[in-house]
């Protein structure tokens, strides 16, 4: 995308998201578009914290999780420290999904007993009658 402003409706047709959503991410302090009268409009630095937004949502980062890494954002040194926070937080993240996959793996496989040993009493109870 170029260096030109977009207007709220624009990033709603290029993210996909609605204006709520937008009007949300700024009230959390995540946008910071320009004011013109009554109208928002968004450059490019926008459209870049937007897109990393709806990466960690996507990822299961809190909006206080990506709040804070986008406040680390500092082109002078080449944003090492973000970087190392964001490496941090998503092995962080990795290590909740992989557990969160384990776990419900084993609530599948119980279910899956379950209905089996159902199936089974359920045959004798009619088999009985």
């Amino acid at each position: 995308m170029s260096d030109a402003l977009m207007t709220i409706r624009q990033m709603c047709d290029a993210f996909d998201v609605t204006p709520r959503t937008l009007r949300f991410y700024e009230a959390r302090e995540l946008l910071f578009p320009q004011r013109r009268g009554q109208h928002r409009l968004y450059g490019r630095s926008d459209r870049a914290r937007l897109t990393l937004i709806l990466r960690g949502k996507r990822f299961g980062f809190s909006l206080e999780q990506i709040r804070q890494l986008l406040e680390l954002y500092d082109p002078a040194e080449r944003n090492i420290t973000q970087t190392e926070a964001t490496l941090a937080t998503a092995r962080d993240r990795l290590a909740d999904m992989e557990r969160q996959h384990r776990e419900l793996g084993e609530a599948i496989a119980e279910l899956r007993q379950q209905i089996a040993e159902g199936e089974v009493s359920l045959r004798n109870l009619k088999s009985d009658a």
